[in-house]
């Protein structure tokens, strides 16, 4: 028996912003495949009921799940579940998986007559929870000893790394960074087993999406562009973060995957 099915067993992932879009999709992916799941998100209570409904096709996989509603961008709160996670996961379990779908970010633009514009305060608190927290993530498991042998970190760009489009801005420099740490993460880190990859999805309806201004227009050209004739889903960039899980994918590593359709080629 193939050692990836053998171990299968023992192999979690952890998914930061796993509550909706490509995180939840993502979550359901790798729990089908025998993954054991962890969802850190930030949801009001009254969206829990909604989010419950769809963690419970995660759990009637046969597999086991824990979600936290917390903050996974604050430092102390990040020891505190960290902490938890370790005191979970079974003796000789470890994670083998983590995919960083966190998007808290400002959409304001820089200039705008008489409107609240960008400022500096947006653009750090937008590269922090869009970009640095990932380090953050990466360095605090490693430290702790969690991550197998075999670990694959997996994050979210867009693309909107070279694009420019008013009022992304901010989020535009935080997606930059998360590539650029992206890169090193897979270098520095492949002593220790650490693969690291960026996937570009092409534009795929979230509420993400909708909270961009003018987002109708996105989608609109998105599908003009796109020779496939459709937005790329959310379970098109789940079946290519679990491809990225596979043994056969253990020699791809620092870079950016688009998951578009061909969107991005016009």
């Amino acid at each position: 028996m193939d050692k990836e099915y053998k171990d299968m067993g023992k192999n979690w992932a952890i998914l930061l912003g796993g509550s909706n879009g490509l995180g939840l999709a993502t979550a359901k992916k790798l729990s089908r495949h025998g993954y054991h799941i962890i969802v850190v998100h930030r949801d009001r209570r009254t969206q829990m009921d909604s989010i419950e409904k769809e963690f419970d096709d995660i759990r009637t996989q046969g597999v086991l799940f824990k979600s936290f509603n917390a903050d996974a961008l604050n430092s102390e709160k990040r020891a505190g579940l960290l902490s938890e996670i370790k005191e979970l996961l079974p003796t000789g379990h470890n994670i083998k998986v983590l995919v960083h779908s966190i998007a808290k970010g400002n959409l304001k633009p820089m200039y705008s007559g008489g409107q609240t514009v960008l400022t500096n305060q947006d653009v750090r608190i937008t590269f922090e929870a869009m970009a640095l927290s990932l380090y953050d993530w990466v360095k605090e498991l490693v430290d702790i000893k969690l991550f197998s042998e075999d670990a694959r970190v997996i994050s979210f760009t867009s693309e909107g790394n070279t694009k420019v489009m008013p009022g992304y801005g901010a989020v535009s420099v935080a997606k930059v960074a998360l590539e650029a740490l992206t890169r090193n993460i897979a270098l520095e880190f492949a002593p220790i087993g650490i693969k690291a990859n960026c996937i570009q999805a092409g534009v795929t309806e979230t509420k993400s999406l909708a909270m961009i201004p003018g987002y109708e227009n996105i989608v609109k050209n998105a599908l003009a562009r796109n020779p496939q004739g459709r937005l790329t889903t959310p379970e098109d960039v789940a079946n290519a973060v679990y491809m990225l899980t596979t043994a056969e994918a253990k020699w791809i590593t620092g870079t950016v995957i688009k998951v578009d359709g061909g969107e991005s080629l016009r």
